[in-house]
């Protein structure tokens, strides 16, 4: 396998970590309801991850963030996580992927 077929590799196993993690309020995993901004593999397999949460005030605003690095650190070839949090923007509704949308019955 060649550098940029390992990244894509990478790029494919977080989106599958992604969504096997749940928001422990809404039956969505957070992938779907739009809770990751951001995520890229550095050419190094450093990965970064930009997220935020339902809310500031989420009940797992601690442990959330930590599942999602742990987890994703556990990619084959990864060298490291970086996870950062933000509220801006603000999350809402609109970022819930349409067949989100479906599940939950809001389409």
């Amino acid at each position: 396998m060649d550098h940029n077929e390992i990244k894509q590799k990478i790029e494919k196993d977080l989106v599958l970590v992604l969504k096997n993690i749940y928001d422990p309020e809404i039956p969505v995993n957070i992938y779907d309801l739009g809770l990751v901004y951001e995520h890229k593999v550095s050419d190094e397999f450093d990965l970064f991850i930009l997220m935020t949460l339902t809310s500031p005030n989420c009940p797992v605003a601690e442990s959330l963030p930590q599942e999602v690095k742990q987890q994703a650190g556990k990619i084959k070839n990864i060298r490291s996580v970086d996870l950062e949090l933000t509220f801006e923007p603000p999350w809402d509704k609109s970022f819930i992927s349409e067949a989100a949308l479906l599940d939950l019955g809001l389409l």
